[in-house]
């Protein structure tokens, strides 16, 4: 089966411009993503994690377009988004749409609930009666929780949870193949969290959803998601399936993730191997050469300042980026 999105070699720089420099002084080059690839098939759930910093958030904005990708391809059901300009994109944003992590920030004040909701709608299907948005906002409403009694309040008048949900329906309002999630709960109670997954779940099945989940809680990229990629420093450390990658992770940074993740059991807890991460992450203005990992990698050997790995097929569709990797077994997230 075809990918429904195809990233290959996705690069984002931004010009950085030291405070006071003169303005003809060149810019330093920021690599917040460095050649990125992954496909993503249609109906599965992609999570994407790594520590902030990583260029998760940069990744998602670039595949919506929000911000400009500097090299490589976004290939979504064989059209290249990332060679388009915006009046070309237009036709394929209905198809792709994105969640926000801050929930109340990410809607419009002065806007009514079902005004919020609709806009979408009205701008890419205007030929659509009044009577018909507002039956099928009402519908969307109900579907993700909420009661369509609500349709003309406010957004300050809502929980952060009902927000969330409010943003959800406003992404699935135009029936999109693909939605990207960005730290979609991280805002949110850790019950709430729980309410807001299942539900993105039920949506995802129901109407064959694909899905790039973006997240810092292991556990909840274990519960949501099909395959997991490991970011660092804006390159790929390692993607496997979620299960094998958080039972059996293979790339130390994978295993010092993990392993940072807290297990509700005292003796589990104190039995399971704990590496620590020592030192700052790197500055995505001067990465470190070879590895990017190598400046806080246990493993470390002397070839890491000189070759850059690639990803490695070590079987059954696992990626590592790290020659000297060794299979590691630590007790599955919250099992």
């Amino acid at each position: 089966m075809a990918p429904v999105l195809s990233v290959r070699d996705l690069s984002v720089t931004f010009d950085v411009r030291r405070a006071g420099s003169w303005p003809w002084t060149p810019p330093r080059k920021l690599h917040a993503v460095s050649d990125v690839s992954f496909d993503l098939a249609p109906g599965e759930c992609l999570g994407i994690v790594g520590e902030s910093g990583s260029g998760k958030s940069t990744l998602a904005r670039a595949i919506v377009g929000t911000i400009p990708s500097s090299n490589g391809k976004i290939m979504f059901e064989d059209v290249d988004l990332a060679n388009m300009d915006p009046r070309q994109r237009r036709v394929h944003r209905r198809d792709v749409q994105m969640i926000f992590q801050d929930p109340l920030a990410a809607l419009n004040p002065r806007m009514t609930v079902g005004e919020i909701i609709a806009e979408p709608l009205i701008t890419h299907e205007p030929q659509t009666s009044r009577k018909e948005v507002k039956a099928r906002v009402g519908a969307l409403m109900d579907r993700v929780g909420l009661l369509p009694n609500l349709i003309n309040r406010y957004p300050h008048e809502f929980s952060g949870g009902q927000c969330q949900r409010i943003g959800i329906a406003r992404a699935l309002i135009l029936n999109p193949k693909l939605v990207i999630c960005d730290e979609p709960v991280s805002a949110l109670d850790v019950s709430v969290q729980a309410q807001v997954i299942n539900l993105l779940m039920e949506l995802q099945r129901d109407m064959g959803l694909s899905m790039v989940f973006i997240a810092h809680d292991l556990s909840v990229v274990k519960h949501i998601s099909d395959r997991t990629l490991v970011l660092y420093l804006g390159r790929v450390m390692e993607l496997a399936d979620s299960h094998n990658l958080t039972t059996a992770p293979e790339h130390p940074y994978s295993q010092a993730l993990i392993s940072s993740v807290p297990i509700p059991d005292p003796v589990l807890e104190r039995a399971r191997p704990r590496p620590i991460l020592e030192g700052e992450l790197p500055s995505p203005l001067s990465p470190p050469s070879g590895c990017v990992f190598r400046t806080r990698c246990p493993k470390v050997q002397a070839s890491c300042a000189q070759d850059r790995p690639v990803l490695e097929d070590i079987g059954s569709n696992h990626l590592v980026a790290c020659p000297y990797h060794e299979a590691e077994r630590v007790l599955a997230v919250n099992e």
